[in-house]
């Protein structure tokens, strides 16, 4: 006997049908003994449906009630596959956020989650009972609802089986796995057996959509073992494990990117002390996340152009941010660039192995693919490029390393 937590995003409980046939994958473990607890999101395309209800009835709306708003979807799915369980023959209850509790912090639309007393779930274990439970959901020490942010629910999965010590937390999705590229565009991508929570981490914070960021930093923390599968096909999914239950690693693991960069580069500013700081600290009031930075050196030791990349939907917000700066740090003018994107190549094999950047580089520079910034990290090489390239660097890189034949 196991104790397992499934996770089932939108898509995988976005109809009716597609409900019951989640209750009964849920029913399969059940039947093979398993303690068993569900997280499941919104049906797909309710949360939008009632983001955009909240935005037509109060543009500026009191944060709060949006959070009340928003996870009213997760509400209804809960108690649909409660009642698709039971007429199966599972004992099923449903659970929200505050009736767990999952106690979060007080900052509402992203709060993260401090503490799950789930000793009342466990305990039920014992009837046999399943908990189906609302991902994204939180309550604040004000007792007020919260909500955890986009792909949540990935995050409110590991953390419960955190709390639970389950053997295992199963994240089902509308894809079979963790892939070496994304399969739309390198035709030869193949699915991956296994991926350290490393590696995940930086696909997932580098454009790979599978998981939430959060949720694998909670897994690596606590140590949870992931798995990523399909809930429409009964197929072996992608393991999520530690470096140490991985024998041989690839120097390369995946390549992603990301479409969502706007590239911001300041012309001719003063070339003194406090300016960078000046400038990033600015950002930083404004809540504008900096990813990639690069400085020239100045000939003349007078000006040079300090260049950075923004979300692409904080490219505005930062523009005025840097308006209000340029007299300040003397620029000359302020160059945005948001057709940009950024490719990475992440493995733990770069470790141990020279020549990965050269080897991207060169092959880039074959096909006339200019790059722009780079940025480096113990286990992943990032470029920026002119979004016209996404899909030729994502084959090329995918070639380069060898990963057509992986």
């Amino acid at each position: 006997m196991a104790r397992l937590v499934m996770k089932f995003g939108g898509t995988s409980v976005g109809s009716v049908d597609r409900i019951k046939n989640v209750a009964k994958r849920v029913k399969k473990e059940v039947d093979a003994g398993n303690e068993v607890a569900v997280v499941v999101s919104a049906m797909s395309g309710e949360t939008n449906r009632l983001v955009g209800l909240a935005s037509d009835v109060a543009a500026l709306h009191d944060a709060r009630e949006y959070d009340v708003v928003v996870s009213s979807g997760e509400q209804v799915t809960v108690g649909l596959l409660s009642m698709a369980l039971q007429d199966l023959g599972v004992n099923a209850r449903s659970w929200l956020g505050w009736q767990i509790p999952v106690k979060t912090s007080d900052v509402h639309g992203a709060a993260r989650i401090e503490d799950i007393d789930c000793s009342e779930l466990v305990e039920r274990f014992k009837d046999g009972q399943v908990a189906v439970c609302a991902g994204f959901q939180g309550i604040a020490s004000s007792r007020r609802i919260t909500t955890l942010g986009r792909g949540g629910s990935d995050t409110s999965a590991v953390a419960l089986a955190a709390a639970m010590e389950a053997d295992q937390c199963d994240i089902y999705t509308d894809v079979d796995g963790i892939y070496t590229a994304d399969p739309r565009i390198a035709t030869k991508a193949s699915k991956l057996d296994r991926i350290t929570y490393e590696e995940m981490l930086e696909l997932a914070s580098l454009g790979a959509k599978v998981l939430q960021t959060r949720s694998v930093e909670m897994a690596m923390k606590h140590r949870v073992k992931l798995q990523v599968l399909s809930s429409f096909e009964e197929l072996p999914g992608t393991l999520v494990v530690d470096e140490d239950d991985i024998v041989e690693h690839q120097v390369v693991s995946g390549v992603t990117y990301t479409r969502d960069e706007a590239k911001v580069t300041l012309q001719q500013v003063n070339d003194q002390p406090g300016v960078a700081a000046l400038v990033f600290g600015a950002l930083a009031d404004a809540h504008v996340n900096v990813d990639m930075i690069v400085q020239n050196v100045s000939e003349d030791g007078k000006a040079t152009d300090l260049t950075f990349t923004v979300g692409r939907n904080e490219l505005d917000p930062a523009l005025k941010v840097l308006e209000n700066l340029k007299g300040e740090v003397n620029c000359k003018a302020i160059v945005p660039d948001p057709n940009v994107v950024k490719v990475s190549i992440v493995g733990m094999g770069m470790r141990s192995h020279a020549g990965v950047a050269q080897t991207m580089f060169s092959a880039l520079a074959e096909k006339g693919i200019n790059i722009q910034v780079i940025s480096t990290s113990e286990i992943k090489v990032s470029v920026l490029l002119a979004e016209e390239y996404t899909e030729l660097a994502v084959r090329t890189l995918h070639s380069a390393f060898n990963l057509d034949a992986a």
